[in-house]
């Protein structure tokens, strides 16, 4: 009979394993650098628990009885399961890194910090990408993808998961008529754009510069200085704090208006479990910064 309360111990698994390959003690001994006496006492160990003979010692050196021939293919099985368990598992260690990118003004400190917390051993690289550059998702220089909607991206293509959203703000610069407003409306500004409202849809583009005869603009810095310099005003994200670091703009609240919408994006049927990871991480940190 076995000895009770113990489990299979692996390593006389392949003691046994062993012998049976060699045929012999001392040979097998040899190949496991233990001692010839101490080898017999663990294939004896092995054999108490599973309460018969495994193997019969003969003048040539040792063979398997019938149960030891039942029992080596087993053995072996389970032996190579051990060891794809061990590899799998490495692997997926080795396996777990992601690279995160995020736009404009957005602050993702706490989902890495949280994603480190709940995997420290997992490489974890961040990537800044202005609003131009979310093709970086599509052509795998990150993994996911953290940014405002609308977005330039094919919907079948990824996956969209909501994070949070934020109420707008109206960036004028200083003397403008609204300055002085404690808010504004959506319908309000409708007045601004000599071109047909976009405030009619939600699906706002993230940074709004309203305005007649405004040329095409792609760069933030340049559409703050227009709003600086009198010529136009600007719609931004609430969380956006980059125009109150500039003098001569004030922000004012804008009632009525879609709210900015922050998500995460990754491509569809990414086997990278990471992303799964960034997304729990993420949701249960990240929320849309206090006013």
């Amino acid at each position: 009979m076995n000895d009770l309360g113990q489990d299979l111990e692996l390593r006389l698994v392949r003691y046994f394993t062993v012998v049976a390959a060699h045929q012999h003690f001392g040979r097998a001994a040899a190949d496991l650098h233990l001692a010839q006496p101490a080898l017999s006492r663990q294939i004896q160990r092995l054999e108490k628990y599973l309460g018969t003979r495994l193997l019969d010692r003969t003048p040539q050196g040792t063979r398997l009885t019938p149960a030891g021939q039942t029992f080596l293919p087993q053995a072996q099985a389970l032996l190579q399961a051990a060891r794809q368990a061990e590899l799998t598992v490495r692997e997926q260690v080795r396996t777990e890194r992601i690279a995160i990118g995020y736009v404009e003004d957005l602050v993702i400190t706490a989902a890495v910090r949280e994603l480190s917390h709940r995997h420290p051993d997992a490489e974890i690289a961040t990537r800044h990408l202005n609003c131009r550059d979310v093709g970086a998702l599509t052509d795998k220089r990150v993994d996911a993808l953290i940014a405002r909607v609308p977005l330039p991206l094919v919907d079948d293509d990824v996956i969209i998961t909501p994070l949070y959203e934020e109420p707008r703000m109206l960036v004028v610069p200083d003397g403008h008529p609204l300055a002085d407003r404690a808010s504004v409306t959506a319908e309000e500004l409708a007045g601004e754009e000599a071109a047909p409202c976009a405030f009619e849809t939600e699906d706002w583009a993230s940074y709004r510069i309203l305005g007649a005869g405004v040329p095409p603009i792609e760069s933030y810095e340049d559409k703050l200085e227009l709003v600086a310099s009198g010529r136009t005003i600007a719609v931004l994200p609430v969380g956006d704090r980059r125009s109150s670091l500039r003098p001569g703009l004030v922000t004012v609240p804008v009632e009525g208006a879609p709210p900015s919408r922050v998500v995460l994006v990754s491509r569809k049927g990414d086997p990278n479990p990471m992303i799964r990871n960034l997304r729990l991480a993420a949701k249960a940190v990240l929320t849309a910064p206090a006013p």
